[in-house]
Formats: C-alpha cells, structure tokens, sequence
C-alpha cells in the first residue's frame, strides 16, 4: 500500500481514483462514485476498494452540511456533481463496513500512532455521513409517565 499519510486521498490508489473521476464525464463521476460504494457494502472477505470508497465518501460528505472540503493536492481537480441524498446513506454503510473490517486497512498501518490517527480521520467521515435526524425523531422534553 503506497500510503503517505491518513487523509483520504493520501494513498497511491485513492489518488488514481481522483484521477479516473477527473477524467470522466460529469455524469458519470457519480456512477463511478456509486459503484465503489455498492461493491464495498456488498463486499465479502478483504476489501479491494475500500480506499476508494473512503475518498468517495470523503468526496460526498463535502457537501453534507457542515462538511469538510476537499484540500489535498491528490482529489479530483474538476468539479464533482450535486450527489444525491441516497449516496450520503450509502457511503455511510460503507464506511462502517470498512471499520468494521479488522483484517482491514487499519491493520496495514505499522505506526500504531499513525493507525489511530487514521481510525479517528475514517470515524469523523463516518459521523459527518450519518443523516440527520427525522423531524418526528427530535424529542425536545422526555417525560416520565
């Protein structure tokens, strides 16, 4: 794995995958983003994609409501499209599916700071994901009957 730090287009393969999203269509940056997210989620065993699906996550949690840009000389230089609300959900699942993955990408770090460092990055992307709650979900007084 040609990783040189823990952001999320901060290794050779998430790298590459900026530059196949730069030299796609605008159509079809989401298609490609939406395909590495499903074969994450659907993955059984090792994880082949899971660098790519946190740069896309990563690309998708830019535009969720206080998100964090993009600020790496590794992402896509060309404008990504408005995603749709159902990839915010899907690049959640797979998120939590890599975290989940314990022979994963976490047990590749050799600095355990550095593993960690990289855990704490992929939670808050995970956490920035998450959707916000249903209307009906807000309580604003819990009463004991």
């Amino acid at each position: 794995m040609g990783t040189w730090d823990t952001g999320p287009f901060d290794n050779d393969t998430a790298a590459d995958f900026a530059i196949a999203l730069d030299r796609a269509s605008l159509e079809e940056r989401e298609v490609l983003i939406r395909g590495v997210l499903v074969r994450t989620v659907n993955a059984t065993g090792y994880l082949t994609e899971a660098e790519e699906a946190i740069a896309a996550a990563a690309l998708i949690a830019a535009q969720c409501p206080g998100g964090e840009p993009i600020e790496t000389a590794y992402g896509p230089e060309k404008a990504m499209p408005a995603f749709p609300v159902d990839l915010r959900t899907l690049a959640a699942e797979a998120i939590a599916r890599i975290l989940d993955d314990e022979s994963g990408l976490a047990a590749n770090w050799v600095d355990p700071a550095d593993a960690s460092r990289w855990l704490t990055s992929i939670s808050r992307l995970h956490t920035g994901l998450a959707p916000p709650p249903e209307p009906g979900d807000i309580r604003l007084f819990d009463i004991d009957a």
